[in-house]
């Protein structure tokens, strides 16, 4: 097995240890915090970071050393469908994204699995990611390390108010400092874009792949 092969599984690999953080701050009920995070927030995002860098590494490592894998082809994205699935369903518990998020991100990678299995019973080729699959990618990396920066849930900088006072006023109202609008902002921000990128990236899929079930008929 080659070393890009090898940094896929890695990232498979750190997926049960991120979710094990998680459930390790939930059952000890840490309150510990570095710069207004949770230390546990910080420990994930790490293990999410390297992680994500290994996608990155691996293809290019592959593409580097001329060693693309039909192997590599189909578990590099599977790799980033674990990763990515189960970094927002710790989001989704944590009430930091809604869970039609997720929901969105599951059914169209049914959708283009689909699509890629029928390609290889067909004539072996495995379909590469497109354009709108790889800026989905990069933005549901972003917006996750953005959503575990950021205190509080999807689109609640709407709510924001900068007075305490304000606040207690109206309970439909949250206090938000300067710098946690920004983090809620930019996390809602690239996660929306991250979910267009979902939806347009599977509809290029199935325009796409027409033809396999025509032929298949």
């Amino acid at each position: 097995m080659n070393l890009p092969n090898k940094l896929t599984i890695l990232r498979i690999i750190l997926v049960p240890i991120m979710v094990i953080i998680y459930y390790y701050g939930v059952l000890i009920g840490s309150n510990s915090t570095f710069l207004n995070v949770p230390i546990i927030n910080w420990m994930i995002i790490i293990v999410f970071t390297i992680a994500s860098y290994t996608d990155h590494l691996d293809g290019k490592l592959a593409r580097k050393n001329n060693n693309i894998t039909t192997f590599g082809k189909f578990a590099d994205p599977l790799a980033d469908k674990i990763l990515v699935l189960a970094a927002m369903l710790i989001l989704v518990e944590s009430q930091k994204i809604p869970a039609w998020i997720p929901i969105i991100v599951l059914f169209r990678e049914f959708v283009v699995s689909g699509y890629r299995l029928i390609a290889v019973e067909k004539d072996g080729k495995v379909i590469p990611a497109n354009m709108w699959g790889k800026i989905k990618t990069v933005t549901q990396m972003i917006a996750i390390i953005l959503m575990f920066l950021n205190n509080f849930s999807y689109f609640q900088f709407i709510f924001r108010t900068s007075s305490i006072a304000i606040m207690q006023e109206s309970s439909a109202l949250v206090y938000m400092s300067t710098g946690e609008y920004i983090i809620n902002i930019l996390a809602t921000l690239f996660m929306t874009i991250s979910v267009i990128a979902t939806i347009f990236s599977g509809w290029s899929y199935v325009k796409g792949g027409k033809d396999l079930f025509k032929e298949a008929k």
